[in-house]
């Protein structure tokens, strides 16, 4: 499937959270922790913010290492979001929210006094899981 992103840029203040989550969670890479991020922004259930976002950290992605082996299922998840809320699945509109949806996950993420490891991660999702049942 091909996506309508190609690269993901992220801003100075979205690096800094990230590199608080891996100091946190000893986890390396930046597309693992932006698919957390991600995933549990769409775990919420109002739209993130549509306010703006500076592309100016030198924290580049293409959608392809964003996504990695499930990056077919994050964009029919975004898809699917969209058209939950009520925006068109064009490609300027998924690329917005996409970004509005990663920015605001790790927001999330940094911003969780609970996350001090990877295994608070684990135990999120699976919290999150239980109480949408």
């Amino acid at each position: 499937m091909e996506s309508p992103i190609e690269r993901i840029k992220i801003s100075q203040t979205a690096k800094e959270q990230l590199l608080k989550l891996k100091r946190n969670t000893k986890i390396d890479q930046w597309n693992i922790l932006c698919r957390w991020a991600f995933c549990r922004s769409l775990a919420e259930s109002t739209p993130p913010s549509p306010v703006p976002l500076p592309q100016d950290s030198n924290v580049e992605l293409t959608w392809r290492v964003f996504g990695g082996e499930i990056s077919d299922i994050l964009l029919l998840a975004l898809k699917q979001r969209c058209h939950n809320d009520g925006y068109p699945t064009d490609k300027e509109t998924l690329a917005i929210q996409f970004r509005l949806h990663l920015h605001r996950g790790i927001g999330y993420l940094a911003g969780d006094p609970n996350i001090k490891k990877i295994e608070d991660l684990i135990e999120l999702a699976i919290k999150g899981g239980k109480d949408n049942k």
